[in-house]
């Protein structure tokens, strides 16, 4: 073979990472790969992915990208012998909605993506979902996206996490088991803060509880935190719920305890455990945080033996988010080869509309759940001032 088809190749069934290198495929796999295209072209999928690999929301996006790759190639190994092949394309978007709308472009127009994947942040989901919607495509596996997107008018839009409103209904409920009437939310004042408020709003209204005593949303970066939490303060919350990156979650948390607020903190998944403990370290202890995935932790769960195992070939350390990405990566690969080589639009769209009950691995999910989703589980779990896991 010539270097020149050997280069292809590895392009072609890697997993592609702008700026930052390749994740390839073994040369068995290759291999094998080689020997499907000789009978026939082989079919390449390209996933076109806008993450945040710096900025604010930065070790989320990376982790959710790194598990993403490392399903892409487990995919590529498997189904070496069938010539069809996953290639994830991914553009760095700096938690920008204006740079993931330029990247969801570029992906659709220029790269030839067959669909948008692994959108991160709301903001960034939203403007792919419009980019898709305009272009005759597709957003998979969007992270932290609103649910509006989840409504009958995005019939292209299809999620492997939950919404926010059945994690709010999970959080509220959970406040209210232990008698925790008098509820605050503190977000980030930004296209996911407000969704997070409205799913809270939504889930307190639903389940006939008292409406919240205060609400702050707060600029990301600035000087207003202080004086909105001092407000939030003084109506005497019982709990307080957090609807932010880990950075305002952590001087939130920080800033309230050294002003005497002894109430609890209920955080949804978006924060990230990772980038929080990193922040907080020790004064982590005691936060409740809605988990949309299981434990990355050794575990007798399929899905999550798979990840790990994958993870201890690579340089990458598990985490909750790289686990989602590695699911996200996992569930669009199914799609794909249950649609079939000669797949287009149309067909993969409907494949994935029927695929309302897919067992990942131990681990079921519903890529048509509409606003609300028994299938898929949600754990509240806190961590405890030395790092360990407690639900």
């Amino acid at each position: 073979m010539s270097t020149s088809r050997r280069e292809w190749l590895a392009k072609a069934f890697g997993a592609t990472l702008l700026g930052s290198g390749i994740g390839g495929i073994s040369l068995s796999a290759m291999a094998q790969a080689t020997r499907a295209a000789a009978g026939g072209a082989p079919r390449v999928v390209l996933l076109g992915q806008s993450v945040p690999l710096t900025g604010s929301a930065s070790e989320i996006g990376s982790a959710f990208a790194a598990g993403s790759r490392l399903a892409v190639t487990d995919f590529n190994e498997r189904n070496a012998a069938t010539g069809l092949q996953l290639k994830l394309l991914q553009l760095d978007d700096g938690y920008d909605a204006a740079r993931a709308t330029a990247n969801a472009r570029t992906l659709l127009g220029a790269n030839k993506a067959d669909m948008l994947f692994g959108f991160v942040g709301t903001a960034s989901s939203e403007a792919g979902a419009n980019v898709a919607t305009q272009q005759g495509s597709l957003l998979f596996a969007p992270f932290a996206a609103s649910d509006n997107l989840r409504g009958a008018d995005h019939p292209n839009v299809f999620h492997v996490r939950p919404g926010m409103i059945d994690e709010a209904l999970k959080i509220v409920r959970q406040c209210a088991t232990v008698g925790q009437t008098r509820v605050a939310l503190v977000g980030d004042d930004d296209a996911m803060g407000r969704a997070g408020l409205a799913a809270v709003e939504q889930a307190i209204a639903e389940l006939k509880l008292p409406a919240l005593v205060a609400t702050a949303l707060v600029p990301p970066n600035g000087d207003k935190l202080d004086a909105a939490l001092k407000g939030v303060q003084q109506k005497s919350p019982q709990a307080i719920v957090l609807v932010s990156l880990s950075g305002t979650t952590a001087n939130a948390i920080r800033t309230l305890r050294k002003n005497g607020y002894t109430g609890n903190f209920m955080a949804f998944s978006i924060v990230g455990i990772d980038p929080l403990y990193a922040t907080l370290g020790k004064d982590i202890g005691g936060i409740v945080i809605s988990q949309v995935v299981p434990s990355p932790r050794p575990s007798a769960i399929p899905i999550v033996k798979e990840y790990l195992a994958a993870v201890d070939t690579s340089d990458q350390t598990a985490s909750y988010e790289g686990l989602e990405g590695f699911i996200a990566a996992k569930a669009a690969g199914e799609a794909v080869r249950r649609a079939g080589r000669g797949f287009n639009t149309a067909t993969l769209q409907r494949t994935m509309t029927a695929m309302t009950d897919y067992d990942v691995g131990g681990f079921r999910i519903n890529l048509r759940p509409g606003l609300r989703d028994n299938v898929r589980r949600i754990d509240l779990i806190s961590i405890s001032a030395d790092g360990r896991v407690l639900r």
